[in-house]
């Protein structure tokens, strides 16, 4: 397998250590390893990748065991120095400056390496903490939906872990309880605690030095409870997360966190298990769903896209659309044909407005949800849809599936049927030619701009969070 630079500098350095240890030359260990020096001095300066068979006759030779040649660490500080610097100056980062690399030597003095390596470390921080385009944010989102779509929305590695978990911390059945999520924690070493002045742009803090996992007193707007933020803190923990180096890294943890949550709140053997027999009776619901696990309507929507198509046979589409038409969240892997842009971003993106997603909002009575039939260019989808609300205004949650599906769902016997036609623009898009002929010129409406458009998306190594905000929370509860 070959070798990072990195890798092949300690090794490199390694040898130099234990060769200088020994008060050997290069030509002195060549003879003793049967090498000439000249290759040996590429090995040291970590530009050629040795053999193994190279390699055992020089631990031979220098009368170590291989397994000292191999460890990873540089065998002291100036050696992990001079490796750093040589690691970034092969960097994209900075070959893409143009300017020429500067090699260590036995006249550099620490401070000097120090001082190099520390600008290295900042230039690093600088491009790590840009500003991320709207555009890249967008595509980062595209391809991870496009990469869930692919996988059915479904990932096997996180249902088993999160199975494995909430087995041994004691739950059988019913809804998970706040008791076996701390006990959950307990087993990775973690404290819940319940704070009132978490940081504004944070919904929990993990301390790592001592084993704490700060949350709010209470649920925060929006359904995100404490079990379900409690259980995305210990899954970067479970999962192996390390610090995300990009947009699409970031996002893509945030998904991870997401699912395992819901896998350990909606249990895969439990949750099949009702769906399962749900179907069978011809009796599917999201509501039903919900209420059998104690969580959001959105949560057990979401979670039924995570499961349907795997253990169901039934492709479906979900959908989270905003009081003024547009498209917060989506998936689907039935062929439904979702509003997108030129790169294939749906976020934002307004919905047709004869879709359920969107007349839900014009019915007097929103307690129950609304099921219908709606015959599109792709075919016809039944959906159900539920209206929800927040401080940032109202919303739907909408199920779907294609009209030889619905026969498992509660509802399917609706007679609330719609045509749509889009993205043909005459379907809804565009006014009628009576109402355009009577207002074209007596209309002067003032746009709602709103705020988001202009703002450049969060920055940081955690999008959106203050570092500063964070560590000074940090500080002021270590000692309690």
């Amino acid at each position: 397998m070959s070798r990072t630079t990195a890798d092949l500098s300690t090794l490199g350095y390694r040898i130099r250590h234990f060769r200088t240890q020994s008060g050997l030359t290069l030509d002195d260990l060549g003879a003793l390893s049967g090498l000439a020096g000249s290759q040996l001095s590429l090995i040291e300066n970590g530009k050629r990748e040795p053999k193994l068979s190279v390699l055992q006759s020089i631990a031979a030779a220098l009368d170590v065991d291989l397994t000292d040649l191999l460890v990873s660490e540089p065998p002291n500080a100036r050696a992990a120095l001079e490796i750093e610097l040589r690691t970034a100056q092969h960097s994209p980062l900075y070959t893409e400056l143009g300017l020429p690399s500067v090699r260590p030597n036995k006249g550099m003095t620490n401070d000097a390496l120090t001082a190099l390596v520390g600008l290295h470390r900042e230039l690093q921080r600088k491009a790590t903490e840009a500003i991320a385009t709207p555009e890249e944010a967008r595509r980062a989102n595209t391809e991870l939906r496009e990469w869930m779509r692919e996988r059915d929305n479904y990932l096997p590695e996180i249902e088993e872990l999160a199975e494995e978990k909430i087995r041994a911390a004691g739950h059988v059945r019913g809804a998970v309880t706040h008791r076996t999520v701390s006990i959950m924690a307990e087993q990775l070493g973690l404290d819940l605690i319940y704070v009132n002045d978490l940081p504004h742009s944070a919904r929990s803090v993990t301390d790592l030095a001592n084993g704490r996992i700060y949350l709010p007193p209470a649920s925060i707007p929006g359904g995100h409870g404490l079990r379900s933020m409690a259980l995305q803190a210990m899954a970067h923990r479970l999962l192996e997360h390390t610090r995300p180096t990009s947009y699409a890294a970031f996002l893509r943890q945030r998904l991870e966190i997401n699912y395992f949550a819901a896998c350990c709140l909606m249990p895969q053997q439990a949750a099949v298990a009702f769906l399962g027999q749900a179907k069978r009776e011809r009796n599917l619901a999201v509501e039903d769903f919900r209420d059998a696990f104690g969580v959001t309507h959105e949560a057990a929507a979401l979670r039924f896209t995570n499961l349907a198509t795997h253990h169901l046979d039934m492709p479906l589409h979900f959908l989270r659309v905003s009081e003024d038409g547009s498209l917060a969240k989506g998936y689907e892997n039935d062929g439904i044909p979702l509003p997108m842009d030129v790169t294939g971003a749906i976020e934002g993106q307004l919905v047709c407005r004869k879709w359920s997603a969107r007349s839900a909002f014009e019915r007097t009575n929103r307690t129950t949800e609304l099921y219908q039939y709606t015959d599109t260019p792709a075919g016809t989808y039944w959906c159900a849809t539920q209206t929800g609300a927040t401080s940032a205004g109202e919303f739907s949650i909408s199920v779907g599936v294609p009209f030889n599906q619905a026969k498992w769902f509660r509802g399917r016997e609706t007679t609330t049927r719609a045509v749509s036609t889009c993205p043909d623009p005459s379907c809804c898009r565009r006014p009628s030619t009576t109402l355009a002929e009577r207002w074209r010129d007596q209309a002067w409406p003032s746009a709602r701009l709103h705020a988001h458009i202009l703002s450049p998306l969060p920055s940081g190594t955690f999008p959106g969070v203050d570092d500063s905000e964070v560590y000074t929370f940090l500080e002021r509860h270590s000692g309690g």
